[in-house]
């Protein structure tokens, strides 16, 4: 039964190397404690749908992907993003290639059943969200910290989860396969790395 406060979205867990992921993690785990513990890291393709039907959402994302192909990225630098939603400052790594993939991807799946969801009011930014500092010079600073250094974050996009979400918890209720059909149902979500 969906409570008042659930969500549905789609997220992306990108196919990354272990030695990536661990770097990843560690930034988050410095600063992003809001949902470090709560989500892996992800690139979000659908945000927040509060008034779905869940079989009706399921069918049409499995009829959008199944002629989407998987996504190479490549990333090399982070920057700051203001919250829409809030007064604070985000700090995000945003693909060089991929990127309008990414939007492509996005965008198709606000066509039809999703299309009154879609909010213009918001620039949709293809990112992985890394941190968040008290302000918007925190924030700035952590970006400045981590392009102080070069970095190449090479990944692909091979899937895509629909999950249920209420704060503290994510719960993927489907998997898709880009350019296949339907893997997977009632999974729980884990680590998406390369080896």
């Amino acid at each position: 039964m969906k409570k008042n406060n659930e969500s549905i979205l789609v997220l992306a867990f990108p196919k990354i190397s272990v030695k990536d992921y661990k770097w990843i993690q560690s930034i988050r785990g410095k600063y992003d404690k809001t949902f470090y513990h709560v989500v892996e890291p992800h690139f979000t393709i659908v945000f927040p749908v509060f008034n779905y039907d869940l079989k009706y959402i399921n069918n049409y994302i499995k009829k959008i992907v199944k002629n989407v192909k998987p996504i190479k990225f490549s990333i090399r630098g982070a920057t700051t993003v203001k919250d829409s939603f809030s007064d604070g400052t985000d700090v995000f790594l945003i693909p060089d290639e991929g990127n309008s993939d990414i939007i492509k991807l996005h965008d198709k799946l606000y066509t039809e059943v999703l299309f009154k969801e879609l909010r213009l009011d918001i620039p949709f930014i293809p990112h992985i969200a890394i941190g968040r500092g008290k302000d918007a010079f925190e924030s700035k600073k952590i970006a400045d910290k981590i392009n102080g250094n070069e970095f190449l974050i090479n990944g692909v996009i091979e899937e895509l989860d629909l999950v249920e979400y209420e704060y503290p918890k994510v719960k993927t209720i489907n998997k898709y396969l880009l350019k296949q059909a339907m893997i997977n149902t009632k999974v729980k979500v884990s680590r998406k790395v390369l080896k």
